[in-house]
């Protein structure tokens, strides 16, 4: 990619220890580099050059680049942030290699160089948009990159759900409960609940259930123009929906939910460190004995 980067954001995880040693060498080095850097108000660090610090909702709005220093769950957040825009993330893991987080701490500054001088590229991943419908009305609205989840509480029944694919039905669900996940988020919760790795720049949606009362109920691939809705159809106790693992919100009987693909797409940076099967390869321990 050829486009010049002159306005670096960088939003950090603000519970982790490290992150604040990585802010205080971070900012000075893009600062020499000439860059205008904006940092999320609560960084508490020494300012010279050309820094300005933001509410942290604010810190994408005038960047080329928003650099995210945490895990998968900190980018995850910060993509909420980018809903209506086309800034693009890298993410900079703090701690154990991510799915979704680029880079580690020791390849940080090395990587940024080659950033610097235009050897990146973009990769746009699907989100999910999703309405929360009762009583005829629309009362929820929510975008997410990684999954939709509906699952019960500690002590409510097994969830009967609906299943319609494009105004088809295709079965009612028994089960704890159902993730509809994009490509990105196939090796998350989806994953844990037996549906397919899925490599993430793919146009496709998953419906995983999960521990379904009947073995034949699997794992469904569908096409990413589908629009998947889903009834709840049993009083089944507390059962609630989670978004992204960021923001949920508790269901009732006769409650549906719409999803479909997105019109807008989360834009990440690669630089080639690493690619999906290599990240596959650490965290599952693929090839190892």
């Amino acid at each position: 990619m050829t486009e010049t980067i002159r306005k670096i954001g960088i939003i950090t995880k603000t519970t982790s220890p490290h992150a604040q040693s990585v802010m205080d060498q971070l900012v000075p080095w893009l600062v020499d580099k000439g860059l205008s850097v904006t940092v999320q108000e609560d960084y508490d660090g020494t300012y010279r050059g050309d820094v300005r610090a933001v509410p942290r909702e604010r810190v994408p709005e005038n960047a080329d680049i928003v650099l995210v220093l945490g895990g998968d769950g900190t980018l995850l957040s910060v993509a909420r942030l980018v809903e209506t825009l086309d800034t693009p993330l890298l993410g900079i893991n703090l701690g154990s290699l991510g799915f979704l987080t680029e880079l580690g701490i020791s390849e940080l500054f090395p990587t940024l160089e080659k950033l610097l001088d235009g050897q990146f590229r973009i990769e746009e991943r699907v989100r999910l948009d999703v309405e929360l419908h009762r009583d005829d009305r629309v009362i929820g609205t929510y975008r997410v990159l990684n999954d939709v989840v509906i699952n019960k509480g500690a002590l409510a029944r097994i969830i009967d759900l609906e299943t319609l694919v494009d105004g088809q039905e295709v079965t009612t669900y028994k089960a704890d409960g159902l993730i509809v996940s994009t490509p990105t988020g196939s090796t998350a919760y989806s994953l844990a609940a037996g549906g397919p790795i899925v490599v993430p720049t793919m146009d496709i949606i998953i419906v995983s259930p999960i521990c379904p009362h009947t073995i034949t109920n699997r794992p469904l691939v569908l096409p990413g123009n589908s629009q998947v809705e889903l009834h709840l159809v049993s009083d089944s106790g507390k059962v609630f929906l989670t978004l992204d693992g960021q923001e949920g919100t508790s269901l009732s009987v006769n409650d549906s939910i719409r999803i479909r693909e997105s019109s807008s797409r989360v834009r990440l940076v690669r630089t080639g460190t690493k690619s999906f099967y290599d990240v596959l390869s650490a965290k599952l321990h693929w090839g190892r004995r």
